[in-house]
């Protein structure tokens, strides 16, 4: 792994922000954040003067915070130069952030009736097709108004509805994607919330592949004319998209570890997939115009998953039941697994937004005084994010790579000293680890307890451990400074 400032340096040196003094500030900030992450300016920051010009370059009315968003964007499409594809999930979130005095330009979140702000945001990652974070892509932020629009949803415009958000991001990765790399292809990931009209035209209009996964039981269209929903008196003639795959063979049956959760334990499902293209009907209710798009369904349903308590008391059965539809091609069990497992790695964003809020950055903690300040920092921060989410995924799926992939050799040195300082007279240690036994050590130096802790390091203590093994590596960064031969003048 790259020490902080050349991490920096790679992130974010290709900033254009008008003077290099600049970038060099931004390259700084980001390398001192990166060794000690927090969501406020005064934790990073020790130094007065430091803290000052971090104050200062994140409230400048000259800085936006799209050349900083632009520049993690550039680093992030130079890691995936050498893949066919990128997996891109796209998400929903928002920072809930303090504004007692109701004066910093902050919008609602949440139900508008408690009174919280923040900002919203909708925004796209990139993974390697094995599930390896890259980096962000794409930022779309907006201040949600403090009333609600009295005008109904219904007869807004896509442009008056949050809808735009979606599209924006979209856009914004198939436009990056057509300027860097007209071979590089993305494969769109959204969840139920993303499952609109709209979004479903900009995913078929953009030429990349996609995966939504179904938030209604849509209508689908057998042929004929296409007529609007309210013309069509006799609803038996309809048919919906639920309906009509269970009248499909069944690909095939597998198994899937279903790991537990608070609300469950882990089990071993048996999950039936059935597919068909179907020609989905989409139905603006303002013009009343109707149109359908061909898209592939992916149906995977437990057989008989196991039963939980509502709320109310009932008890209600808990299968797993995902309805995908998708532009890839799926004509087998193989095809279909491929969609949905691909489709789960759409979680990696949500772990990603749980390490950027509260399991590493604490974003939320930030007392910036501008909704542009926060951007600015925010996305520093994310991108910092990434960084650790990209070191625990790189480790479990790329395990026997030899650590040098990952660390720098004043990390690797610093990292075996230390972990030779705490182990058991009969452990071996090797000089040479792989990456999978180096983070382990890094984990172990930030708390981690081994299997007790219910899994794999995860990024809390992978985030520690090396907040540590970054204060000794800059020692010996620094000793290994003075031993060499100053230059005579």
């Amino acid at each position: 792994m790259a020490t902080s400032l050349e991490w920096a340096r790679e992130e974010f040196g290709s900033a254009e922000l008008g003077d290099t003094r600049r970038v060099e500030r931004l390259v700084a900030m980001a390398a001192a954040a990166a060794e000690r992450p927090a969501g406020r300016v005064s934790e990073v920051f020790d130094d007065a003067a430091a803290r000052q010009g971090a104050y200062d370059f994140l409230e400048s009315g000259h800085l936006g915070f799209g050349a900083i968003a632009q520049a993690t964007a550039d680093a992030t499409l130079r890691r995936a130069h050498k893949l066919d594809y990128i997996v891109v999930p796209v998400d929903g979130t928002s920072l809930n952030l303090t504004d007692k005095a109701q004066s910093k330009g902050f919008g609602s979140i949440g139900a508008r009736d408690r009174g919280a702000r923040g900002l919203k945001l909708i925004d796209a990652i990139a993974l390697s097709p094995a599930g390896v974070p890259l980096g962000l892509l794409n930022m779309q932020w907006w201040s949600r108004p403090l009333k609600a629009n009295a005008v109904s949803l219904s007869v807004r415009s896509h442009d008056e509805k949050e809808t735009r958000y979606w599209l924006g991001a979209i856009d914004g990765v198939s436009d990056r994607l057509a300027e860097e790399s007209a071979e590089l292809r993305a494969w769109f990931h959204l969840d139920r919330e993303g499952d609109s009209q709209h979004v479903l035209e900009k995913l078929v209009s953009s030429g990349h592949w996609f995966t939504v996964r179904s938030n209604f039981n849509r209508r689908i269209h057998l042929g004929g004319r296409l007529r609007p929903k309210r013309n069509q008196r006799d609803r038996s003639q309809r048919t919906y998209l639920r309906q009509h795959l269970r009248k499909q063979r069944i690909l095939g049956e597998y198994p899937l570890d279903v790991p537990a959760s608070e609300e469950r334990p882990a089990r071993r499902a048996r999950i039936t997939v059935r597919s068909a293209t179907v020609l989905v009907r989409l139905e603006d209710r303002k013009t009343m115009r109707c149109r359908t798009i061909s898209v592939n369904a992916v149906w995977a349903k437990e057989q008989r998953g196991p039963k939980r308590r509502s709320r109310s008391g009932r008890t209600q059965q808990a299968s797993l039941d995902w309805l995908l539809l998708t532009n890839r091609p799926v004509k087998t069990l193989k095809s279909a697994r491929h969609v949905l497992s691909t489709y789960a790695l759409r979680w990696r964003i949500e772990d990603f937004h749980k390490t950027w809020k509260s399991g590493l950055c604490n974003v939320e903690d930030t007392q910036l005084r501008s909704p542009e300040a926060v951007k600015k920092w925010a996305t520093m921060l994310a991108a910092i994010a990434m960084r650790a989410e990209r070191l625990k995924h790189s480790s479990r799926e790329s395990p026997d790579s030899p650590a040098t992939n990952e660390f720098s050799p004043n990390e690797l040195q610093a990292l075996v000293l230390l972990k030779r300082k705490r182990a058991s007279r009969t452990e071996v240690v090797d000089d040479n680890p792989t990456l999978a036994t180096a983070v382990r050590w890094v984990a172990d130096l930030g708390g981690y307890t081994g299997k007790s802790s219910g899994g794999p390091p995860g990024t809390i203590t992978i985030a520690r451990g090396l907040e540590r093994l970054l204060m000794a590596a800059e020692v010996l960064d620094l000793l290994g400074q003075q031993k060499k031969p100053q230059k005579k003048r």
